[in-house]
């Protein structure tokens, strides 16, 4: 099995906590504009629809954020993350007191549209590919503080998680490399340095010719990213690997501006994954809306 993630499961606490920073940087205790135009009592039906088609990611979040204003709340997704949902389509119907719907609406639609953003594009990367034995993979180029959501979106989407942090693998980076001396001397060090901290990783190094994936390979490295090659490139290291690593324990990685124009042509070169920065760190937010369809005020009570 590649070793990388497929599945992950939204921590509650992760998602907890963010939701808790987004609203309290929005002030949302202190709605001045909803607490004095929407009348108090006032209750609401109000529904989240897409404007465009796109892959849904997030409403375990979207829900905590009206749960977190306002517990009171009836909160119903309609779909599933991971759902394809055409222009028009309803992601989640509200019940309750129109202030807090309000309130709610522009922290639920900020994390839900970022995410659903995110699995909409990685569902185009893997659509690009599709026939082809790779997988699409993300980046650590996430939303500060938002790594783990922005992760769980790409899974959405059926892309797959690269190292979720720096604690997860090695990955020898040109600067790493150029500190240490070399490749060689890079893998070397951190073999010393795992053996004395009793760690067993996975070594990831990062190369950019030809030469400097043969010297990764002969260090014994588990892992290459192969930055910015050429196809041609890319297919001569593919060759190299199977002379000497045939076992197939090297991982192959193509990394650098990848687009959805070239991926298929660099996932047909031989390598098992491709990795896009783009899916997280410059996304386009699906676009959705969220209406309020009715309200009502109750009736004040009798008065005895």
């Amino acid at each position: 099995m590649l070793p990388y993630a497929r599945r992950m499961a939204l921590p509650g606490d992760v998602v907890r906590e963010a939701v808790a920073r987004a609203l309290a940087e929005d002030a949302a205790g202190d709605d001045v504009t909803t607490r004095w135009s929407v009348p108090e009592g006032q209750q609401a039906s109000a529904v989240v629809r897409a404007k465009e088609p796109g892959v849904v990611a997030g409403l375990p979040v979207a829900e905590e954020v009206f749960r977190q204003v306002d517990p009171g709340l009836s909160i119903r997704p309609l779909v599933a993350d991971g759902a394809r949902v055409a222009t028009g389509d309803t992601l989640l119907s509200l019940e309750g007191s129109a202030r807090s719907v309000i309130t709610g609406e522009r922290t639920a639609l900020n994390f839900l549209q970022r995410m659903c953003g995110i699995a909409t594009l990685a569902a185009a990367f893997v659509a690009a590919v599709d026939g082809l034995p790779v997988r699409v993979l993300d980046t650590r180029k996430t939303a500060p503080g938002l790594r783990l959501l922005d992760k769980y979106a790409v899974l959405a989407g059926g892309a797959a998680n690269h190292r979720t942090d720096l604690a997860a693998m090695v990955l020898l980076k040109e600067n790493h490399v150029a500190a240490a001396g070399g490749v060689a001397a890079a893998v070397k060090a951190v073999r010393e340095g795992m053996a004395l901290e009793g760690r067993d990783l996975l070594v990831d190094v990062e190369v950019e010719t030809v030469e400097e994936a043969e010297e990764a390979l002969r260090a014994g490295a588990s892992w290459l990213m192969l930055d910015n090659m050429s196809s041609v490139d890319m297919r001569r290291v593919v060759e190299l690997r199977a002379a000497l690593a045939g076992d197939g324990t090297v991982t192959l990685e193509a990394s650098g501006n990848v687009r959805l124009d070239t991926v298929r042509e660099i996932a047909a070169t031989g390598v098992d994954a491709v990795s896009v920065g783009a899916l997280t760190h410059s996304v386009r937010a699906l676009d959705l809306t969220l209406l309020v369809l009715g309200g009502r005020t109750p009736r004040p009570p009798d008065v005895q």
